[in-house]
C-alpha cells in the first residue's frame, strides 16, 4: 500500500554493498572489461531497418494528431454534456478541466516520445540512410523549441565521458568548495544546513521549478552543465565553449530551425486564438520539459552511483554507472522508446536502435550481474529522494559518491576499489 513512499530492494541492496568498480587486471583478465560486454550482444542487434524506424516515427505522429483531434472536442462536449444533461455550472467546469488535464498528460507524454525519438536520430539509429535521421531529429526536435544539432554535439560530448566529474556535460555535481562548507574534518552538521536544509513546501517548489523550467534553464544558461564551461554559455551561441569550431554552421541551422518553428505558432496562434495555443500546445510542451528533466536527472543522479575523477574514470565504468528505472511503466516503453527501461544498454552501445535496446539489456545483464544498477523504486519518490540526498560531492577523491544535507554518503567504497589500474581515457 505504501510501496509508493519506499525505496527498492535494489537501491537497499547497493547501499549496504560497499563499492568495487569492474577493473580488469593488468596481465591476467578474470574480472570485467569493456570487450567481454561487447561480444555478449549478437551482431544482428547492431542492424538498423530504415522501414521499422520509419514506422515507428509514423506512429508517434499518429499519436500525436489523434490526441490533438481529440482536445478540439473537450470543449464542445462539455458544452453539449451541459445542454443535453442539464449540469450545474461546477460539474460543467470540473468536467472540462478534468478532460483537460487528461490530455495535456497523455499529449505531453506523446510529444515527450518525439523528442526521444529524435535524440535517437541523433544518434543515428533509425536508419543507415543519414539524410533520414537529420531530417526527422531536426523535424521533430524543431517542433519542441529544441536545437537539435547544438544539443546532439553536447550530447554525444556527454556519451564520451559519462559521470567524470572534469568532462561530462550533463548534471555534473557541485563539490563542497562550491557551495564553501567549511573542511569535512571541521564542518558541523549547521553548516550543512544552512545551506541544504529546506522547509518541505519550499523543496517541493524547488523540485516544482528544476522540473518545469530546468530543461530551457540548461539550454540558455548551461544550469547543471559542466562547470569548466565560462559564464555565458549556452546551446544557441555557435560560439558557445560547449562546440567545436566545425559545429558551428550546424548550431545556426538549430537556430534557423527554433526560429521557423516561432514563426509557424505565431500565425497558428493568430488563426486559432491565444487560448487554444495555449491549452494544445504550450501546456503540453510544458509537460515535455517535465519528462525529459526527469528522466535525463534519474539516469544520472542517484546517492548509490559513484562518479569518477580522471584516474578512475573509463568509457565501461562511466556507461554502467547510470540506472535503468522502469518509468511511466508501459507507457514508457511505447512512447519513450525504451529511453529509461534499457539506458545503460543505450549507453554502452549508443548506435544499436532502440527497439532491440531491451534485447540487449538482458544480455549485458548476464555479464554485468552485481554492476548492473536497476531500480524499480516509484520515480517520483526517486525523484525526490534523489533532489534531498544528492547535494554535493567532496572536492578530491577518485571515486565518489554524493552527499546529504548532513554532509554524509549513502555508501561506501570496497577496501581495494582505488587499486592503482591502467585506466584508457
Amino acid at each position: 500500500m505504501f510501496s509508493f513512499f519506499r525505496d527498492s530492494p535494489e537501491f537497499e541492496r547497493r547501499k549496504r554493498t560497499p563499492f568495487s568498480p569492474p577493473k580488469p587486471p593488468p596481465n591476467v583478465r578474470t574480472q570485467l572489461a569493456l570487450s567481454d560486454v561487447r561480444l555478449a550482444v549478437p551482431k544482428h542487434l547492431y542492424e538498423k531497418n530504415t522501414l521499422k524506424g520509419c514506422l515507428y516515427v509514423a506512429r508517434d505522429l499518429l499519436c500525436a494528431f489523434v490526441v490533438y483531434e481529440l482536445g478540439w472536442l473537450i470543449d464542445p462536449l462539455t458544452s453539449s454534456l451541459v445542454n443535453r444533461f442539464g449540469l450545474s455550472s461546477t460539474i460543467y467546469f470540473l468536467v472540462q478541466w478534468t478532460l483537460w488535464l487528461c490530455y495535456w498528460y497523455a499529449q505531453g507524454i506523446v510529444l515527450a516520445g518525439w523528442w526521444c525519438m529524435a535524440h535517437e536520430a541523433g544518434h543515428g539509429t533509425l536508419s543507415n540512410h543519414k539524410w533520414i535521421n537529420h531530417v526527422v531529429g531536426f523535424s521533430l526536435h524543431s517542433f519542441l523549441l529544441t536545437p537539435f544539432y547544438a544539443w546532439r554535439a553536447s550530447h554525444h560530448a556527454h556519451h564520451k565521458a559519462t559521470m567524470s566529474v572534469e568532462r561530462d556535460e550533463n548534471y555534473v555535481p557541485r563539490t563542497r568548495k562550491d557551495y564553501a562548507l567549511p573542511p569535512e574534518s571541521v564542518a558541523e552538521l549547521a553548516d550543512y544546513y544552512e545551506i541544504f536544509e529546506d522547509a518541505p513546501l519550499y523543496t517541493l517548489l524547488r523540485i516544482l521549478i528544476m522540473q518545469i523550467f530546468g530543461w530551457p534553464l540548461y539550454l540558455f544558461t548551461n544550469a547543471m552543465g559542466s562547470p569548466r564551461h565560462p559564464r555565458g554559455t549556452n546551446h544557441f551561441l555557435p560560439s558557445s565553449a560547449i562546440f567545436e569550431p566545425r559545429q558551428r554552421n550546424y548550431i545556426l541551422a538549430s537556430d534557423v530551425g527554433i526560429g521557423l518553428m516561432g514563426f509557424v505558432l505565431y500565425l497558428w496562434t493568430c488563426q486559432v486564438g491565444f487560448a487554444n495555443f495555449l491549452k494544445l500546445y504550450f501546456v503540453p510542451f510544458m509537460c515535455v520539459n517535465h519528462w525529459i528533466v526527469m528522466l535525463t536527472y534519474l539516469h544520472h543522479c542517484d546517492p548509490t552511483i559513484p562518479y569518477f575523477r580522471r584516474r578512475q574514470w573509463s568509457f565501461l565504468r562511466g556507461a554502467i554507472s547510470t540506472v535503468d528505472r522502469p518509468l511511466l511503466g508501459w507507457a514508457g516503453r511505447f512512447f519513450l522508446h525504451n529511453v529509461s527501461h534499457d539506458h545503460i544498454s543505450h549507453h554502452l552501445f549508443s548506435s544499436i536502435p532502440f527497439y532491440n535496446q531491451p534485447m540487449v539489456t538482458e544480455h549485458i545483464k548476464k555479464v554485468l550481474k552485481e554492476n548492473y544498477n536497476y531500480d524499480s523504486t516509484n520515480s517520483f519518490r526517486a525523484l525526490y529522494r534523489t533532489f534531498t540526498q544528492c547535494c554535493f560531492i567532496e572536492d578530491d577523491g577518485d571515486i565518489v559518491f554524493y552527499k546529504n544535507k548532513d554532509g554524509q554518503a549513502a555508501r561506501v567504497l570496497a577496501a581495494d576499489a582505488l587499486e592503482d589500474v591502467p585506466v584508457k581515457i
